[in-house]
C-alpha cells in the first residue's frame, strides 16, 4: 500500500506526545508527498509556530529524506481538483491533495482533516491518530 500523507502528519511530527510520535513513526514508514503539502509546511512552522528559516530548511530537508521525492502540482493535478471539489464538495486545496495522491497511484490518504473511511476512485482516506 502506498501512503499520500496530509501536511498535518508533518506538522504534528513537530511537536511532543503521543500524535506527534505517530506523526512521526507515521513519515519513517515512508509515503508520498506533493509540493503542496511542502509549501503548507512550511508556511504552517514560520506563521503559526514562528521557526526560523533555518529550522524550517532543517524539517523539510528531515521529511523529503524520510520520503519519497515530492511531487509537482501541475496543469492535470489542478484540472483534476477543479473536478473533485465540483463533484465531491471538496475545498479547493483539499481537492487538491486528494488529486496528487490518486495521481501518485497512492492507495490511502493519511490525514486527520479529511472524512476517514470515505473512498475517492481508488484512494481510501484513513486517520491515522484514532
Amino acid at each position: 500500500m502506498i501512503a499520500f500523507l496530509d501536511t498535518n502528519i508533518l506538522i504534528y511530527a513537530q511537536g511532543t506526545g503521543t500524535r506527534s510520535e505517530v506523526a512521526r513513526q507515521t513519515i519513517l514508514s515512508g509515503g508520498v508527498i506533493s509540493v503542496q503539502v511542502l509549501n503548507e509546511f512550511a508556511s504552517v512552522l514560520r506563521r503559526k509556530f514562528g521557526f526560523e528559516w533555518d529550522a524550517i530548511a532543517e524539517a523539510i530537508a528531515d521529511v523529503r529524506t524520510a520520503l519519497d521525492p515530492v511531487r509537482s502540482v501541475g496543469i492535470e493535478t489542478h484540472t483534476k481538483a477543479v473536478s473533485l471539489a465540483r463533484s465531491h464538495g471538496f475545498g479547493f486545496y483539499d481537492a487538491l491533495i486528494i488529486a496528487s495522491a490518486l495521481e501518485a497511484g497512492c492507495d490511502l490518504l493519511l490525514s486527520e482533516d479529511l472524512q476517514a473511511g470515505r473512498r475517492i476512485e481508488s484512494l481510501t482516506i484513513l486517520n491515522p491518530f484514532r
